[in-house]
């Protein structure tokens, strides 16, 4: 389905202009932005995934001027966030065409609901979603954060107005298999709706750089993960294990192990160098008792 045909994996943009979480202007610049967009580009890459809250607005500026630029075609993702002062659907139509601006383009490929927020009703914010596909705003709609039952209402009041649901982007990879576990991971793949996996990677701590000695450089960061940290050893071991078989990273390793449950990975680069790495745990697949080896040491981790 569009627009996820042909494609195992995307990019996500949360780090490009986030000062706060990413440490944008101290740990990458523009400049690094940049050459991560044309890093993933050459290695297939074309699907970018960003949101109007990411830097305030700074992500899917950045992302405009690198699209704008680009001598082929790039598929755009953004995101709504329904704030508690947006209570009228109108709000959404408002807020798509202020990021349209943002990214200098008519119509993005995918517009999602960011979190589901308890200020309006899910069906509330599917019939405005239907509203911006008619409109031409953008070619297709998801939702982001939602659990199953949420999911299902979401899928059954964009099919009242004949649109299909097209995506749900929530956190999936070895450290946290929620998706799996409650049944939604299944319920989208029987209705043709993409798993977008964000932070594939478990914030960074499944490429093996991260252990109990050694943190993430932001104090957020290095107080979300040290718990994790302490314990992640045999699961990352398993990685470069599994890794070495198929000349890949641990990363790469983890990455794929996600295209295998069926779910559409959307790694974070802040650089050339991530991007390409990234793009690495595409073309290729782990086998099946590789894949069960790994379910086995995420699951010694609960």
């Amino acid at each position: 389905m569009y627009p996820f045909d042909g494609i195992e994996m995307g990019l996500g943009t949360w780090s490009w202009g986030d000062s706060w979480y990413w440490g944008y202007g101290r740990t990458h610049t523009s400049q690094d932005v940049d050459e991560a967009f044309q890093a993933a580009l050459d290695a297939g890459i074309v699907l970018f995934d960003t949101a109007e809250v990411y830097g305030r607005g700074e992500s899917e500026r950045l992302l405009g001027r690198l699209v704008k630029q680009a001598n082929q075609p790039v598929r755009i993702a953004t995101k709504f966030m329904p704030f508690p002062w947006r209570v009228q659907a109108g709000s959404l139509t408002k807020a798509l065409r202020a990021s349209l601006e943002r990214l200098q383009v008519d119509q993005v490929d995918l517009y999602q609901i960011h979190a589901p927020l308890p200020f309006r009703s899910v069906e509330t914010w599917m019939d405005a979603m239907a509203d911006a596909v008619e409109q031409g705003l953008t070619r297709a709609v998801g939702v982001s954060n939602y659990n199953l039952e949420q999911t299902q209402r979401a899928h059954q009041a964009l099919a009242r107005r004949g649109i299909p649901l097209a995506s749900n982007q929530v956190e999936y990879h070895l450290l946290e298999r929620g998706p799996e576990r409650s049944g939604l991971l299944d319920f989208c793949q029987a209705n043709g709706i993409a798993l977008i996996a964000y932070s594939p990677l478990g914030g960074g701590l499944l490429t093996g750089k991260y252990t109990a000695r050694v943190a993430p450089s932001s104090l957020v960061r290095r107080l979300r993960t040290w718990r994790t940290r302490r314990k992640i050893g045999p699961l990352v071991a398993h990685l470069h294990t599994i890794g070495a078989a198929h000349g890949k990273t641990p990363a790469q390793v983890a990455l794929n192990w996600v295209i295998c449950k069926g779910a559409l990975p959307i790694p974070g680069a802040k650089n050339a160098r991530q991007a390409s790495q990234d793009a690495g745990g595409t073309g290729w697949r782990l086998t099946p008792d590789e894949v069960a080896a790994l379910d086995r040491a995420s699951d010694a981790l609960n």
